[in-house]
């Protein structure tokens, strides 16, 4: 017996799963061609599980961006900013990040789920209360972890519940703290915000939204859900992400509200972890330029979207989520999902096998990214593919088309 026994269960259960095939956990690309292709073992691939929504990993001016703030300001901080100081960069890009999200302040943070475990831990701490979506992402968990901040449960996207269960803690001291995501990273489903906002002025509650699947993906500015729903004004916290619309890494907290600079010296995540390399930095600066510049990548972000739901639609696959940058594909079981991976991976097709306890309900999903890079016929040639394995499993009734 060692201190790593208490894993075996859980090694046992990996074991299982890449006996089937290749381990989906542990993929290791060749190359990675572009932001819609790579290579793995001598052959291409057509990456549908990358998240790289606007598909901004290889645009030519972030890539230059990056290449001169590396030989300009070197390769890293090495320190946090509290110990090793502010580089222009990351000032620069915490004022443009707060312009674009027309908040007065944000700060940048070295990754998204630090975004979140110190958003969450030093807004809502000891005495206070946190109402958080039963799908909240595992960070957002994490976070309230971390803050010691009573946790109430509210159904997925129910805003009457959330109404029932503040009303339960109206007489309880401390504040209350909303948490809601723009675009469930599982499902690709969004909140009902409009809904959630007044339930947040009713009990005169605070509200937080995680954009970091929807920054970028919604609204007519690309600003996220709360943008395209017209209640920003109700939102006083927005959590987000570089990684996904932004092709980098990090991520960030805005907001409007008096004394922000006080989260600098008590959000511990961002306190004592190193600070974004310079490179980092000026790539996303530059990808915010382009995301502001380019409204046409939504555009085809959205309409590759649709295709993918609706072609994996009109092949006989029940779609729950409206049609948005991530398409799920619940399977009847842990095993049937393993082989789907497996056999599209063989057909050339990469997407992420999601298995319980991260997704809803614990049920496995086979889970889909469109991006912005993706061609017409790259489309086509990942709807044949899930389809034909569907078929080869016996998920679809629907005949295929003869060709």
């Amino acid at each position: 017996m060692t201190v790593l026994s208490k894993f075996r269960a859980l090694r046992d259960e990996h074991a299982a799963v890449s006996a089937a095939g290749r381990d989906p956990f542990g993929v290791s690309f060749d190359a990675v061609l572009s932001a819609t292709e790579a290579l793995l073992g001598g052959r291409r691939i057509l990456l549908l599980g990358t998240n790289n929504y606007l598909g901004l990993t290889f645009d030519p001016d972030c890539i230059d961006a990056a290449v001169t703030a590396t030989q300009e300001r070197g390769t890293g901080t090495t320190g946090s900013r509290i110990a090793n100081g502010t580089y222009d960069g990351h000032a620069a890009l915490e004022r443009r990040l707060a312009a674009f999200l027309k908040r007065r302040s944000a700060m940048v943070f070295t990754t998204g789920y630090q975004a979140n475990l110190g958003a969450l831990s030093t807004l809502a701490g000891k005495g206070d209360h946190l109402l958080l979506d039963g799908d909240s992402h595992a960070s957002i968990y994490d976070g309230a972890r971390l803050g010691h901040a009573q946790v109430t449960r509210f159904r997925h996207n129910d805003p009457d519940d959330l109404r029932r269960r503040l009303r339960i803690l109206s007489s309880q001291p401390g504040e209350k703290l909303i948490v809601a995501e723009g675009i469930y990273s599982m499902l690709g489903d969004t909140a009902p915000l409009r809904e959630m906002a007044e339930v947040k002025r009713e009990a005169g509650a605070w509200l937080l939204v995680d954009e970091a699947h929807s920054l970028g993906v919604l609204g007519e500015k690309g600003r996220g859900l709360a943008e395209a729903e017209g209640v920003e004004d109700d939102v006083d916290f927005v959590v987000g992400t570089f990684s996904k619309s932004l092709g980098a890494i990090g991520g960030f907290l805005a907001s409007d509200l008096d004394g922000f600079d006080a989260l600098r010296l008590s959000a511990r995540p961002y306190m004592f972890t190193a600070s974004l390399p310079p490179s980092v930095a000026a790539s996303v600066l530059r990808a915010i330029d382009v995301m502001e510049a380019r409204p046409e990548l939504r555009d085809a972000l959205r309409r590759n979207g649709q295709k993918l739901h609706e072609g994996l639609v009109a092949a006989g696959f029940l779609l729950s989520a409206m049609p948005s940058p991530i398409v799920s594909l619940s399977m009847p079981s842990r095993e049937t999902a393993v082989m789907f991976w497996n056999r599209l991976l063989a057909e050339g097709v990469y997407t992420n096998l999601a298995l319980g306890p991260a997704t809803p309900g614990g049920k496995p999903l086979l889970r889909m990214s469109v991006s912005a890079a993706l061609t017409p016929a790259q489309i086509d040639t990942a709807v044949d593919a899930i389809t034909r394995t569907g078929h080869a499993l016996g998920l679809l009734s629907v005949p295929l088309a003869a060709e």
